[in-house]
């Protein structure tokens, strides 16, 4: 619990049991929408309302704590802030997860091929996992 505190501390957020929750849900499952972290964090405090975790939520991606992931089809997940990364997508599943490319080097091939100003780097492939493969 300590290392959540201290990662809200360094961020300048004030640390409160709730946010701490939601940390400790990300830390541990990388991806979530709000509404899981909700269900999530009710099983240890069974009166939040979705307002607060919406509202905490807010607040930490103010300060860069943590971003959106918007997942075509999906409803936005969550993530704690990290390195530059993508993500992958499961069709079947739904299942996101990480993964290391070099986002300057396709940034700057779009802007180079459109004469675009790229602003914003956001890439998400999608396909199978491996878990679904295998059960297909």
């Amino acid at each position: 619990m300590e290392k959540y505190e201290n990662l809200l501390r360094n961020s300048n957020i004030k640390v409160t049991p709730q946010r701490l929750a939601i940390v400790e849900e990300l830390d541990g499952h990388v991806h979530m929408s709000i509404e899981e972290l909700y269900e999530a964090i009710k099983k240890k405090f069974p009166s939040i309302s979705l307002a607060t975790v919406y509202k905490n939520i807010n607040a930490m991606m103010d300060q860069g704590f943590m971003q959106e992931v918007k997942v075509p089809g999906q409803k936005s997940k969550y993530e704690l802030t990290k390195a530059p990364h993508s993500h992958v997508v499961c069709e079947n599943c739904g299942k996101v997860e990480d993964i290391a490319l070099d986002l300057e080097k396709v940034t700057q091939d779009a802007a180079n091929m459109t004469r675009y100003e790229v602003r914003g780097k956001a890439l998400i492939l999608s396909g199978i996992c491996p878990a679904c493969k295998t059960a297909s």
